[in-house]
């Protein structure tokens, strides 16, 4: 059996905030011992940017390296020299979550052209004739609010005349349809569900699904100008089939963790979001709704008081569950 090294945080879901005290341990694992060189630790985190082909072209995307933005970097001596005995040996390390020179962290987000990531790297270097022991670890920084923005609620009404990008001579043939619905936040927190409801008030053609589409919109800068490029994240299908005409319909979302984030607008990128409200017709017609949301993270406090008003909603029969039993 060979020696292992390996790093573990005194949190299970390895989530910190900024300026908050980060602690774990490093493990090694040897059965015969070994003498090494010292054990040290680095702590990085950055954010990392590429062009897609589609907005930049096929030879700026491979050639117009975009330079990753630093936001954590230093070294953690964890042992000097000397030798680990057999067994399992434990060595404690602590550090302060904060960024560069002051600067302030931005939260993980794993995108497409996109990603912002923090890791802990430590190495264990043994003797000429044997390898050293190396691990990886990432952890999740997530940054708070410290006050709520306002939910902004929408409602929105669909008919043939209300849609855009639409031939006349589509137009002309496409069979009458009245939707109308509201979503309950345009500003939302990320760790809350995106509610809303949809109700078909009437529609000539047979309806073939309902669906919500979360969509991520990525802007990276580089040297010709702004590369954007929206993707989708998921797709939630929230109604199948010929769905009754004039009940309510409830929209109901979780924002998947790490794939989703705050939004986030910086000189050298812009991380964005949009739903859209998808009607899908048997005939093959399609219409979409966009609402552009903006993202944030509620701090504990807050968090505690929304999660109170929303059991209190779902109990009293609020409109965006009353009508669970149709999904």
């Amino acid at each position: 059996m060979s020696s292992t090294l390996d790093v573990k945080l005194n949190r299970i879901d390895r989530i910190f905030h900024p300026h908050e005290i980060v602690q774990g341990q490093v493990i090694i694992s040897s059965p015969k011992g070994f003498s090494h060189q010292g054990l040290a630790m680095k702590v990085e985190g950055g954010a990392r940017m590429q062009l897609s082909t589609k907005s930049a072209g096929l030879f700026d995307s491979f050639y117009n390296n975009v330079a990753p933005l630093e936001l954590l970097y230093f070294h953690l001596p964890v042992a000097p020299a000397g030798k680990v005995p057999p067994g399992i040996t434990k060595f404690p390390f602590e550090f302060e979550l904060q960024g560069n020179d002051g600067q302030e962290l931005l939260e993980t987000y794993h995108g497409v052209y996109v990603s912002v990531k923090y890791e802990i790297v430590c190495d264990c270097i043994r003797g000429i004739m044997k390898n050293k022991l190396h691990k990886t670890l990432e952890f999740v920084v997530e940054v708070p609010l410290k006050e709520p923005l306002p939910d902004s609620p929408e409602e929105f009404h669909i008919t043939p005349e209300s849609l855009e990008n639409v031939r006349p001579q589509s137009l002309s043939a496409m069979p009458y349809f009245h939707i109308t619905g509201k979503v309950h936040r345009t500003n939302c927190p990320v760790n809350l569900p995106f509610t809303g409801e949809i109700i078909i008030e009437e529609a000539k053609s047979p309806i073939k699904s309902v669906e919500l589409q979360l969509i991520r919109v990525e802007s990276v800068a580089h040297a010709e100008g702004v590369a954007r490029d929206a993707t989708e994240i998921q797709n939630v299908q929230i109604g199948w089939g010929d769905v009754c005409r004039q009940m309510a319909i409830p929209i109901y979302m979780i924002f998947p963790r790490l794939f989703t984030c705050p939004t986030m607008l910086t000189p050298a990128f812009k991380v964005e979001f949009e739903t859209n409200v998808v009607v899908l017709f048997e005939n093959g017609n399609m219409i979409t709704e966009n609402f552009p949301i903006t993202l944030y993270r509620q701090g504990d406090a807050v968090l505690q008081n929304s999660l109170v008003l929303h059991n209190y909603q779902s109990a009293s029969g609020s409109p965006c569950r009353r009508n669970d039993y149709l999904l």
